[in-house]
C-alpha cells in the first residue's frame, strides 16, 4: 500500500508537467482504483478510445458490417490452445469464455461479404507480467477475399487507428512524452518478410525452421528493419491454427501473417481460411487443439455446426484478429501492456 501511495505522490508532482513517471506508475495493477483520478490514466483511456474510433472509421468507409457475437462458446471459441481457455459450468455442461469470434464471422462472409466485431478475448495466462493479460480487447475482421487483400485491410486499419490518435490526441501524446514523429511514419505498405527469411535472419539465436517465434525473436527482427511495423508471412502449417489455408505451391506452409509492432511484438494474427470441408475436417482431427479437447473429454460435436456449414458453402475468405492493447502499447511506446488500459486484468488484478 505504501508503495502505491508513494507512486501516486510522484504522479501528482509530475501532473501537468511530464507524464513519463505517470505512465510508469500505470504498469502497476495493485489498488488500481487509486489511479483513476490521474491525468495519466485519463490520457491513456482517451488514446485507447481514439484507436477504436480509427478502426471503426476504416470499417465503415470500406463497407464492413459490425456483428455482435457470443462470448460463451464451445471449443470453437479457442484461438489455438484449449488449455488456455477459462472453463464455465453452462447449465451442467462444460463450456468456455471465448478467445475469438473468428468462426462466427467466417460463416457470415458468404452472405455479408465483409464483417467485423469487437469484444473481449479471455486467456488463462498463468503469468502476471508485462506481456500478458487474462482479458483483452480483440478487433476481428473477416471478408470474402484473398491473402493479398487481407494484408491491405490490416495496413488500412492500423494506419487509420494511428492517424485518428494523431488527429485527436496531440495533447495527451505530448503529456505522456510519446514520440509522435515515429507514429507519423506509419504508412502503407508495411515491410514484409517470409517466416523462412525470418528464420535465416535469426540463425544466430538458434532458431530452426519449424520453431515458433518468441517475443525476443520478434524484437530482434524489428530492430533489424529499423523498428517499423513488419509482416512475417507464410508460417509452417504444423504450428498454426487448423483452418489456415495451405499454400498452393508449398503445402508445408499456410497463407498466414503476423504483424509485429515495435515495443509490443505480435499485434495481429491473420490468414486465408480453409473452406473445403474434406481438408478442414482432416486438419481439425489431426490438430493439437483437437487432441487437447479429446483429453478433456470433448468430442468433434463441438465443431459440428462449423464443419457442416462447409459442406454447403465453399467461398474463399480471409481474416485477422487485432489486439487493441498491443497496438496501444506500440503507440505509447511502453514496454508494459498493463499501462495500456484503465483496468488491466491478470490473475492478480481482478476487481
Amino acid at each position: 500500500m505504501w508503495v502505491v501511495e508513494t507512486q501516486l505522490s510522484e504522479i501528482e508532482k509530475s501532473s501537468g508537467k511530464n507524464g513519463e513517471q505517470g505512465l510508469n506508475v500505470l504498469k502497476t495493477t495493485k489498488d488500481r482504483y487509486k489511479l483513476l483520478s490521474t491525468t495519466e490514466l485519463s490520457a491513456v483511456v482517451k488514446i485507447e478510445s481514439s484507436l477504436l474510433k480509427g478502426a471503426r472509421r476504416y470499417f465503415e468507409e470500406h463497407g464492413f458490417v459490425e456483428v455482435v457475437v457470443p462470448h460463451l462458446t464451445k471449443a470453437t471459441g479457442a484461438c489455438e490452445n484449449i488449455a488456455t481457455m477459462f472453463e464455465v459450468d453452462y447449465f451442467g455442461r462444460m463450456r468456455y469464455l471465448s478467445q475469438t469470434a473468428q468462426l462466427y464471422l467466417e460463416v457470415l462472409t458468404p452472405f455479408l461479404g465483409k464483417v467485423w466485431c469487437i469484444g473481449p478475448s479471455f486467456r488463462a495466462e498463468p503469468a502476471a507480467d508485462e506481456r500478458h493479460l487474462a482479458e483483452f480487447t480483440l478487433v476481428e475482421l473477416e471478408f470474402a477475399g484473398d491473402f493479398k487483400e487481407l494484408l491491405g485491410h490490416i495496413e488500412g486499419v492500423i494506419c487509420s487507428m494511428v492517424d485518428c490518435v494523431l488527429e485527436e490526441r496531440e495533447k495527451e501524446l505530448q503529456f505522456l512524452n510519446v514520440d509522435t514523429s515515429r507514429l507519423k511514419k506509419v504508412k502503407k505498405p508495411f515491410d514484409k518478410i517470409t517466416y523462412t527469411e525470418a528464420v535465416g535472419l535469426l540463425s544466430s539465436y538458434g532458431v530452426k525452421w519449424g520453431d515458433d517465434l518468441k517475443s525476443h525473436h520478434e524484437k530482434a527482427l524489428l530492430q533489424m528493419i529499423g523498428n517499423k511495423p513488419l509482416f512475417v508471412t507464410h508460417f509452417p502449417k504444423a504450428i498454426k491454427f487448423f483452418n489456415m489455408r495451405e499454400n498452393d505451391e508449398n503445402p508445408a506452409i499456410v497463407n498466414s501473417a503476423d504483424l509485429l509492432l515495435p515495443m509490443s511484438g505480435e499485434a495481429v494474427g491473420a490468414a486465408e481460411r480453409e473452406y473445403r470441408y474434406e481438408k478442414l475436417y482432416e486438419r481439425l482431427i489431426n490438430s493439437t487443439m483437437f487432441k487437447q479437447l479429446v483429453a478433456k473429454g470433448g468430442t468433434i460435436e463441438d465443431f459440428d455446426w462449423y464443419l457442416n456449414f462447409y459442406k454447403e458453402y465453399r467461398t474463399l475468405h480471409s481474416g485477422c484478429g487485432i489486439g487493441l492493447n498491443r497496438v496501444t502499447q506500440f503507440v505509447l511506446g511502453t514496454d508494459d501492456i498493463r499501462a495500456t488500459t484503465a483496468f488491466p486484468l491478470n490473475k492478480e488484478s481482478i476487481l
